[in-house]
């Protein structure tokens, strides 16, 4: 096996640009782990850029973030980097960068390059590739947070969770994609006599009981009772000792106050997806997996019984 094979293999998709050109300006990058499908994104901004600057940087930065040599397939949306590291970079080196635009973030992009074995891709930008609007999105949000005076958001987290779940007539299932350290566990649950917000709270409980103490945790769910109950309404709760505002005991109590010790022990954050179309594709292919797994298991202990829908 040579060196190249034994690497570890990445993808990445950046993205970066300014909001007037020059202006305040943003990049993003969705970097992903070809072995386990473990997704990171990094963004930043920068007070006053121009695009092809922050496309640069979107580069730069996500090459940065690798901790070893890899085999890395980088894909962008700038044709200025795709031409000028592939085509023109040579001639540029030979002139010493005399009066090259961006020299500094060039020769930055070059000893990154030398690092890694990279391949370098263009993808048409707003064109429907997830990863690549994704990267749009963090660098937009980017530019946003800079021209407002606001810090860029982090983004980042160590582990992620994926959540959805089913429940008709009596019986109710949950799936919970754990993504942590490179790897990816898929756990599920079976339950009777629960409603779907139990079950969305009890697939994050299993999840987060799963990872270890003091970590960063990003859970993406479908379940704005789920996301809000837990980001915005438990303080509040715990406030007026379990009680909503009207006095009224809190639905599902036991299940939150679990819930609420394994926050209490992790950074967790919940971000929106309802208007993110580059989940859509994370949440189908988890609930596809979900409903294999738990047909063979319902075929195997109840023939009669029904498929979940998930």
């Amino acid at each position: 096996m040579s060196e190249t094979d034994e690497k570890t293999r990445v993808t990445i998709y950046t993205d970066g640009g300014a909001d007037p050109n020059p202006g305040p300006g943003g990049w993003g990058a969705v970097l992903i782990h070809d072995a386990t499908g473990h997704v990171k994104e990094l963004s930043g901004s920068e007070p006053q850029t121009t695009n092809n600057r922050m496309e640069l940087t979107a580069a730069i930065e996500a090459l940065s973030a690798l901790k070893q040599p890899c085999k890395v397939h980088l894909y962008t949306d700038s044709e200025y980097v795709k031409l000028g590291i592939t085509e023109r970079i040579g001639k540029w080196q030979a002139k010493g960068f005399h009066r090259v635009k961006n020299a500094d973030l060039w020769k930055w992009l070059v000893e990154m390059s030398l690092v890694h074995d990279i391949t370098w891709k263009w993808v048409k930008g707003h064109a429907g590739n997830r990863y690549n609007e994704r990267a749009d999105r963090l660098a937009t949000q980017a530019i946003r947070s800079q021209a407002a005076g606001e810090p860029v958001p982090e983004v980042s987290a160590e582990a992620e969770v994926f959540t959805v779940v089913s429940a008709r007539d009596d019986q109710g299932f949950w799936a919970a994609s754990i993504r942590y350290d490179g790897n990816e566990q898929l756990i599920t649950g079976h339950e009777y006599e629960v409603t779907a917000n139990q079950l969305d709270i009890m697939a994050v409980i299993e999840a987060l009981s799963r990872l270890p103490e003091g970590i960063s945790v990003s859970v993406y769910c479908l379940s704005d009772y789920l996301r809000n109950g837990a980001a915005r309404w438990i303080k509040g709760w715990k406030q007026r000792n379990w009680q909503t505002k009207k006095g009224e005991p809190v639905k599902n109590r036991e299940l939150w106050q679990r819930l609420d010790d394994l926050m209490s022990q992790r950074e967790v954050s919940w971000p929106s997806v309802k208007d993110d179309p580059t989940f859509e594709f994370a949440f189908e292919e988890l609930g596809r997996r979900a409903q294999e797994a738990f047909t063979e298991l319902i075929e195997e202990q109840h023939p009669s019984d029904y498929d979940p829908e998930f």
